[in-house]
């Protein structure tokens, strides 16, 4: 209460000060005991009311929402840091997991220390939990998080080192010298799918249920309805073991945020990331991962993050998961921004089927 009564005092002292003025000008020269009550209670009533009031009606002009942006140290999770962190329209605070993350974010972005939390998804509480106290410091306030938070794999040094002792046999055999087929990836021990895009995902979506937020915009992935999928072996052996299926952990997530929470969301389903194309692209959006049969497939994190700010404008209010990639234009052609294209696409009134 404190913090929050001192902070619109902030905001509106000017306001205080020059309708005080007003009121104590008004009764100049004919003061009397009766008036100089009537001023001090109508000063200390003016002093409540408007600590109550939101600065966007007391100035007339809307406050930037506040947003929380998770995996905010990672390459898709800083653009969209960035960019919100550059629009007027939104206070954009970083979640990182380390310090050295939170420092390398203020360096590269320009942002204050305030702007930065540090906090590890994977240990923030879930509505299991009893205790709040772990909740991290300077996120109260926000209205919707964008969670950018992925299980990240590296490759095996063990992988590396036989695949090169391969390399005289292979010149021997006439194959080529180096097989990037024989590299194996892994995840870091509690940094696997399981805990990073299901646990970790679900206690952001529990997070933002506790501190009242209306909107969840989730960064996935396509491919979600393909347990065969390829990126679901990683992480796994020869035999199907070990701690992988990150499509599927990442589906399960969401399935949790739309069925149990009632909240309002917007799950962005891209196709493989890259940097921008050197020709002018258009975004594509569709459905149930039926953009996985285009022969390219891909999207800059660029255009992911412009989606990302999409959906807090035009996707507000709204339930919606879908795919997207990007597809090359001829010159001159006209393309629609990412407000434009999600906007058409919400009119279409399509979203994911999470039955198959």
């Amino acid at each position: 209460f404190a913090r929050h009564f001192h902070g619109l005092l902030t905001k509106q002292k000017i306001v205080l000060s020059q309708l005080c003025t007003y009121v104590a000008g008004s009764t100049m020269g004919k003061m009397t005991l009766g008036n100089a009550k009537f001023t001090s209670v109508f000063a200390v009533t003016l002093l409540t009311l408007l600590a109550f009031v939101p600065s966007s009606i007391a100035f007339g002009v809307d406050a930037p929402m506040k947003v929380i942006v998770t995996g905010a140290a990672g390459r898709t999770g800083k653009l969209v840091f960035s960019s919100l962190n550059k629009d007027n329209r939104f206070q954009a605070v970083g979640l990182v997991r380390t310090e050295k993350s939170a420092k390398k974010l203020v360096k590269t972005t320009k942002c204050g220390l305030d702007h930065v939390v540090v906090s590890d998804v994977t240990k923030l509480l879930s509505d299991e939990d009893e205790e709040v106290s772990s909740i991290p410091k300077g996120l109260d306030g926000a209205e919707a998080i964008v969670i950018c938070t992925s299980a990240v794999p590296a490759i095996s040094k063990t992988s590396v080192v036989k695949a090169m002792l391969k390399i005289p046999l292979n010149l021997v055999r006439g194959k080529k010298a180096f097989n990037f087929r024989d590299l194996k990836f892994v995840y870091k021990p509690g940094q696997y799918p399981e805990k990073v895009d299901y646990e970790g995902q679900k206690a952001q979506i529990d997070l933002a249920k506790n501190l009242g937020m209306r909107q969840i915009v989730i960064v996935s992935s396509m491919g979600g309805t393909d347990p065969s999928n390829f990126l679901n072996s990683i992480g796994k052996d020869k035999d199907g073991n070990g701690n992988g299926d990150i499509l599927l952990w990442k589906r399960k997530a969401e399935k949790y945020l739309i069925e149990e929470t009632g909240l309002e969301y917007t799950i962005i389903h891209p196709g493989g990331l890259r940097k921008p194309a050197d020709k002018p692209e258009e975004l594509i959006l569709d459905v149930d991962d039926k953009l996985l049969k285009n022969e390219k497939r891909s999207i800059s994190r660029e255009d992911v993050a412009q989606l990302c700010m999409a959906a807090l404008t035009v996707g507000r209010g709204k339930k919606v998961s879908f795919d997207c990639i990007a597809r090359e234009v001829d010159e001159g052609k006209a393309v629609k921004s990412a407000e434009e294209a999600l906007t058409e696409f919400l009119e279409t009134g399509k979203t994911a089927d999470y039955s198959l």
